[in-house]
């Protein structure tokens, strides 16, 4: 195969991929402000091991579920491409509504 054939086969992120992509980010990041926001506030009442834990993969979460949507999405249509990144948005919220439940209900849990 030569060299013009292998770009040719590559898909390149059309334009409406690319927008569905940068809207999704800042909702990605904002979930992670998010949860940075939130580990800031809880850290300042000290925090157990599990406080620590669960807060910390608060804000990792986001960023795996945006990195798995995208290598999902990546290779579809911009319909489908669209829908796998409002998926992970529904995951990361449904999680992170979770983990205020948490620390609304059990904040003893997470401080020491």
């Amino acid at each position: 195969m030569s060299e013009q054939q292998q770009v040719s086969s590559r898909e390149r992120l059309g334009i409406l991929k690319t927008l569905i992509l940068g809207v999704s980010v800042l909702f990605y990041a904002y979930g992670v402000w998010n949860a940075v926001a939130h580990l800031v506030t809880v850290a300042q009442y000290g925090m157990n091991a599990y406080g620590w834990f669960v807060l910390i993969f608060s804000v990792l979460f986001p960023i795996i579920v945006f990195a798995a949507a995208f290598a999902l999405g990546r290779r579809r249509g911009a319909t489908e491409f669209a829908v796998v990144m409002l998926a992970g948005l529904a995951l990361v919220a449904v999680f992170w509504m979770n983990v205020v439940a948490l620390s609304a209900l059990n904040f003893s849990s997470l401080t020491t």
